[in-house]
């Protein structure tokens, strides 16, 4: 089984790039970000033939999605969104006994108290699906560099949002709370050049010069059966890459 997310920052930008990578990989659960389109504004294209497929979008802003591969669950699915979602921002789908989430968490540019309300009850869901016994995969852009290790050297900032104290202790109440594993980060512990995504000048996807905020984070029963987790930095033109993995 392959999941994957990628904040697309745009669907009607990148229409012919997402069919092409789905289309490739063949990812049976896939997360999408940034929309920027209400769901009358999706390209037909992007409603793929293999996939049951709910988008949660706004006008030229935010926006989720989820695709679930019709060979993996033939019936509908039930999307469903908690009841902190803000700006279309969270989409829910129980696939049998494991429930995914494909998240854009609010940059914090605007109104920074928002993001951290964000997280906080990201965390406090989480929380709570694992106290159920529940399988959980949350997928998306957290927009927080969890550690030093996750921003380029000539990025690191003090002060910088998405990189403060208080995101990343909110990041490791997520992770402790729901029992998360960093999948991406425990395939590669040590990877100080594995960014998904890059600021849009001077070349800084070319020079590799980014940071990490786009995350799978699964259940330990989940995690245990990962066989990869990288970042597909050769796929689109967003500013940021897809990050994919694959069970066993």
């Amino acid at each position: 089984m392959k999941i994957a997310t990628w904040n697309v920052n745009g669907i009607r930008a990148r229409e012919a790039q997402l069919c092409e990578w789905l289309d490739r990989d063949r990812p049976d659960l896939v997360c999408l970000q940034e929309l920027k389109a209400e769901p009358a504004q999706i390209p037909e294209r992007c409603r793929h033939a293999a996939y049951h497929v709910y988008w949660h979008g706004m006008r030229a802003y935010s926006g989720v999605s989820l695709h679930v591969s019709r060979e993996l669950h033939a019936g509908d699915p039930s999307f469903a969104h908690p009841d902190f979602d803000m700006e279309s921002r969270i989409v829910q789908v129980a696939v049998g006994d494991l429930v995914l989430a494909s998240v854009y968490v609010p940059n914090g540019g605007k109104d920074y108290a928002a993001k951290i309300a964000f997280l906080t009850s990201l965390a406090d869901w989480a929380t709570r699906l694992a106290a159920e016994g529940r399988d959980v995969v949350l997928c998306g852009d957290l927009n927080v560099a969890h550690a030093d290790i996750d921003v380029h050297p000539r990025e690191r900032k003090a002060g910088v949002i998405g990189q403060r104290p208080e995101e990343r202790a909110l990041f490791d109440r997520l992770l402790l709370g729901a029992h998360f594993v960093d999948v991406a980060r425990a395939a590669h512990p040590d990877d100080e050049a594995m960014f998904s995504w890059w600021p849009p000048w001077r070349n800084m996807r070319q020079r590799n010069i980014g940071w990490r905020i786009d995350y799978i984070l699964a259940s330990r029963s989940i995690a245990d059966r990962v066989v990869e987790c990288r970042v597909l930095a050769d796929v689109g033109t967003s500013d940021h890459a897809p990050v994919m993995m694959t069970l066993r």
